[in-house]
Parts: C-alpha cells; sequence; structure tokens
C-alpha cells in the first residue's frame, strides 16, 4: 500500500537508519528515498519514523519512505500514524512503549567504565600473540586503563573454524592468562561466515553431525553462497539449531579452554541475508532476512561481552552496539558524522553504543589512499568526542602516531570519560529499563527551542550539554545553549543562548546544567 502524509508547518522527522543521520531531519526541504527493505551494512535500522510534533509512523515490516515537496510517502504492509502528543519525546516514549519496550537485561559495568582497545587498525588481518602482548603492556605503560582488549580479525584458523592460528598464536593458553592477570577482559572477532574451500568444509559438509542440514540452504536444498567483504562464503543459519549449535560448540571451547571472556559478532548483516535470495529447504515457512538478522543478533546476547554492528529491528534489546566505520576525516564520512549519528542510535532504541574507533576504523583510509598520514589533531578530536559517549575505543595505538602532547591530550579524555563513569552506568542503569537515550539529541530535551538541526552538539543524560570540536585549526567554540545557566568545563557560568568558549587541543567543551 501507498500512504502520503503531508509535513505540517516546522515539522520534522528522525528515524529509518543511522546510515542516513546526516541527512536528518528529514523536513519540507527534503528530497530523499530510503528503502528499508533493501539496507545493506545500513548500521542500526528500525522501520521507525519520528515526529518533532509528537506523532510516529510504525511497520512490523520493513518499508519505502519518499520525502518530496512536503509530502511524506510510505510504501509498504501495516503502516500505523499515532499521534502520541506534541514533542520528539513523546513520539519517541510513546513508540518504544508500544512496540520495542526494552527487555530490562543487565550490561556488564566494563563496557562503560573503561576505555576499550581494538586490534584491527593497528594489526588489520595480522595480528599475533607477540603483538597483542606488546600492544597491551603498552597500553598499561602510557597511562591507560585495562579494560576490554578486542582481537579483531585474523586471529583465527579460517573463517568458520574459530580456533587460533598457531603460526600467530602459537601458545594462546599462556597469552590469555597474562592479559588476564594485566586485568584485561579478552574478546574475539568472529562472523557468521564459512570459508568453502579446503579440508574443514569437506568435514563440515560430509562427516558433521548436522551435514545435511547445516548452513543456510536454497530452494533446492543446496548450500547457499553469499558475497561478503572478505569474498564468497557459505552463511549459518541461526534459526535452525543445528547452525547454532555449530557456532555454540566452537565458542565454548574457547571460553573454556582459553577464558575467553566474548566475541565481537560482525557481519551478519540484513542486507547480506536478503541479498543471498535464500529460501530455506528445510522448511515450509518462508524465513526473511529481518528474521535471520534478528537470530544472529540474539544468538550472541547470551555472551554478557559480545558487540554487535548491523542490526534490523533490535529497538529496545539491551545489547552492546557500535557504529560502523568511519573515515579518518574531518568530512561528513568522519568525525563530522559522530555527534548525529550517536543521537540517532538513541532515538531507534539503541542506547548502549560505541563509537567507532577512534582516528576512524575504516582501513582504507589508511591502506588505499596515497599520502594518507594520521592527522594528530583530527585523532585527539575524535577521542574527545568520544569521551562522553557511553563507550571509547580505541585500536591504531596513540603512543605510536602522536607527538608527546597529543597523547596527552588523548590520555586526559581517556581519564575523563573514567571520571564520568559513574554518572554513565546510572543512565545505563536507568535506560536498560526505561528505554531513555542515553546520548540526546537536543530536540529531545529542549522542544520547539531551535535545536532540531543541531548536530554538532548532544546532551548526556538530561545533566550534561556536550559541544565536541569537528573542525580542524578550531580552539574555540560558539554554540548556542537552552535557557538556564550552565557551567562551563572551566568553570564560567554561562546564561542561555548564543556563547563562545576556548577549545584549545586539550579541551572538550562540555556544560553542566546548575539546576539539573
Amino acid at each position: 500500500m501507498t500512504y502520503s502524509i503531508t509535513l505540517r508547518p516546522g515539522e520534522c522527522f528522525f528515524g529509518g537508519s543511522v546510515a542516513d543521520s546526516l541527512q536528518m531531519p528529514f523536513d519540507a526541504h527534503s528530497s530523499i528515498t530510503c528503502d528499508l527493505r533493501g539496507a545493506y551494512n545500513r548500521n542500526q535500522t528500525m522501520p521507525l519514523l519520528l515526529s518533532n510534533k509528537g506523532r510516529y509512523i510504525w511497520s512490523e515490516v520493513p518499508f519505502v519512505f519518499t520525502f518530496q515537496s512536503g509530502v511524506l510517502t510510505i510504501e509498504g504492509d501495516g503502516v500505523t500514524v499515532t499521534e502520541a502528543g506534541k514533542t520528539l519525546r513523546d513520539a519517541y516514549r510513546s513508540a518504544m512503549q508500544a512496540h520495542f519496550p526494552f527487555d530490562g537485561r543487565h550490561l556488564c559495568d566494563t563496557f562503560f567504565r573503561k576505555e576499550q582497545f581494538n586490534s584491527w587498525m593497528q594489526f588489520m588481518y595480522n595480528p599475533t600473540q607477540a603483538g597483542i602482548l606488546d600492544y597491551a603492556h603498552k597500553i598499561l605503560h602510557h597511562g591507560f586503563e585495562p579494560g576490554i582488549l578486542i582481537i579483531d580479525e585474523g586471529w583465527q584458523s579460517d573463517y568458520g573454524t574459530w580456533t587460533f592460528d598457531p603460526h600467530k598464536f602459537p601458545d594462546p593458553v599462556a597469552m590469555c592468562a597474562q592479559l588476564h592477570s594485566m586485568g584485561f577482559k579478552i574478546m574475539l572477532w568472529i562472523v557468521p561466515y564459512v570459508s568453502c574451500s579446503g579440508y574443514q568444509f569437506q568435514q563440515y559438509t560430509r562427516f558433521h553431525p548436522d551435514s545435511k542440514a547445516l548452513f543456510m540452504r536454497n530452494e533446492d536444498g543446496e548450500i547457499s553462497i553469499v558475497r561478503w567483504w572478505n569474498g564468497y562464503s557459505a552463511i549459518l543459519d541461526f534459526t535452525k539449531a543445528c547452525d547454532c549449535r555449530f557456532l555454540d560448540e566452537q565458542l565454548k571451547a574457547l571460553t573454556e579452554d582459553y577464558g575467553i571472556d566474548g566475541f565481537k559478532f560482525d557481519g551478519g548483516s540484513y542486507g547480506t541475508y536478503l541479498n543471498s535470495s535464500i529460501v530455506n529447504g528445510n522448511r515450509s515457512a518462508e524465513v526473511t532476512a529481518e528474521m535471520l538478522n534478528s537470530a544472529w543478533n540474539a544468538f550472541g546476547r547470551k555472551y554478557a561481552y559480545h558487540e554487535y554492528k548491523d542490526s534490523y529491528r533490535q529497538g529496545g534489546k539491551n545489547m552492546i552496539q557500535r557504529l560502523r566505520d568511519r573515515l579518518h576525516s574531518w568530512g561528513d564520512n568522519g568525525i563530522a558524522s559522530l555527534v548525529i549519528s550517536s543521537t540517532v542510535q538513541g532515538l531507534l532504541g539503541t542506547p548502549f553504543i560505541c563509537p567507532d574507533m577512534i582516528g576512524g576504523g575504516e582501513w582504507s583510509s589508511f591502506k588505499f589512499e596515497q599520502n594518507c598520514v594520521v592527522d594528530e589533531e583530527l585523532f585527539v578530536r575524535m577521542a574527545q568526542c568520544s569521551a562522553l559517549l557511553p563507550m571509547m575505543q580505541f585500536s591504531l595505538a596513540p603512543w605510536e602516531v602522536l607527538g608527546e602532547e597529543n597523547l596527552k591530550a588523548v590520555v586526559s579524555a581517556a581519564k575523563l570519560h573514567g571520571a564520568f563513569a559513574d554518572y554513565i552506568v546510572e543512565l545505563v542503569r536507568a535506560s536498560e529499563t526505561n528505554g531513555e537515550p542515553i546520548v540526546r539529541h537536543l530536540e529531545y530535551e529542549y522542544p520547539d527551542s531551535g535545536f532540531a538541526y543541531c548536530k554538532d552538539c548532544f546532551m548526556l543524560g538530561s545533566r550534561y550539554l556536550v559541544a565536541p570540536v569537528l573542525q580542524k585549526g578550531a580552539r574555540e567554540r560558539t554554540l548556542v545553549l537552552p535557557e538556564g545557566r550552565w557551567r562551563y568545563v572551566d568553570g564560567t557560568v554561562c546564561e542561555g543562548g548564543t556563547v563562545t568558549v576556548a577549545a584549545d587541543i586539550d579541551t572538550l567543551p562540555f556544560f553542566e546544567k546548575m539546576d539539573a
């Protein structure tokens, strides 16, 4: 069916996919079409649109929406328009309570109290036991705290064969014991893909107890091959018990034999399942891409330490989700997108968020572009931008790419995150049950006050307004404060309205609401 909705004066909408955050809010001047049915690598996506005038659009299934000439057109089935109140907050809370109430599950404090480290940008596809241990020692040596250490892609024997590569990791038992003694929690990178070449796949498909049922199957009952960023593979179907068993057994061995604490569950996006054109050969009922992505997300949530990046309709599920990879850039695909994307994640019901790796986790920034070197100022500002978000994650070793003063500024940003840990965890505990965003758009907290188009400031809870520096060379920050009295980080008290404050390279501009 097709629905047409005329926008009201001053009305604008947020929602759909985090990938479109920079184009939000959608309003009478927008010209955009978003197909939630065909999303690929779209990060967090929900069949939800929220109006700053208090209404929301929802569907149980993906839909296509277009904003053009002041009219919102929606193509899909079962679309509902609900008048929930007068504000963005009214729209969000009503939609959340009706369609994705939060499950109350308790998340580990470690995610939010300490900075995380991930091996990806430092080692790419070639982490080694010696390299990881050296990295961990230098984390502590340079004044960072031991928190979660994620050993990313390349540690494994093969995709789908989740054992340590014996050439890169000759004694993983000793390595894990040493990392734990240093205070780290260890997570390993995992994907639902299984390599289709060599001895292991032969064993899976000929001699495994579930060999006739394992993996996604096409309409002929044959194993369906999907394309992903590292090539072509079979893919697991977590709506089937045998596929869950297949991965469960391997991950159980890692936790029991080496003491691995959890896993980074990468891939398995809605789009990957959708594009595989799969009809499961083992059941009469069709299995949709939404069901397959949801099952992949549900599979890993049973681990206390987990992380996901690609999710469809996972609002209200208490799970750790991160922003997709960003470029090492001041532009829209880099630091400029961090604030608005983080606030949109909260509006889609996914508040337990980690921004991208500090400095940018998109490897092409450093591997494919000629003469690309680390911009130290950008690295510092990305660290500061992450410091008062729920989590912060490093990868590229700061001590290797920064000079002494800039390294000091980055360590200071990590210390600031630690100083706010109690408040952040307090917000996490509340959000686990009431669903309130942790990182809030200013329009959410201060409706009809001119903040609907603000993309460079956010509220941490209702108490702190954070205004990270997102422009190269800037040493001051101009912004509009909501009404009231606000205490700047240097102790200066400011009244609501336009203010300009100092923001040297070692300063993250933020304000505390004095009557909070």
